[in-house]
């Protein structure tokens, strides 16, 4: 993870634009609330799919990364697997910081 997405990552959490925890994640996905999720890399696979196939059915964009222990630090909430972003423009500002990082890494 790099350093701009941890410091939005934390900066959206401090602004309560951020929710985290499945039921609550999911929650926001079904009323709209829900922007962007995120889902870290080594939650399990049946929380993976539950979350890819909610976030496909409500056509809510989505992305795995990192561990639970990365994106949890950078929140200041442990032991979360699941993530989504409330406000649009820290969801569009994300989506464009992930974009560059898919860029540069199929650059290499």
């Amino acid at each position: 993870m790099n350093r701009k997405m941890q410091s939005l990552l934390s900066l959206c959490q401090r602004a309560g634009k951020m929710v985290t925890g499945e039921d609550t994640v999911e929650i926001n996905i079904k009323n709209g609330n829900g922007l962007l999720v995120i889902i870290a890399g080594d939650a399990s696979e049946n929380t993976k799919n539950k979350f890819v196939n909610k976030c496909k059915y409500y056509n809510v964009p989505y992305f795995i990364c990192c561990t639970k222990e990365e994106l949890s630090s950078c929140i200041g909430k442990y032991n979360r697997s699941v993530y989504a972003v409330t406000d649009k423009n820290f969801a569009e500002k994300l989506n464009e910081i992930i974009a560059e990082d898919r860029l540069e890494l199929s650059n290499i």
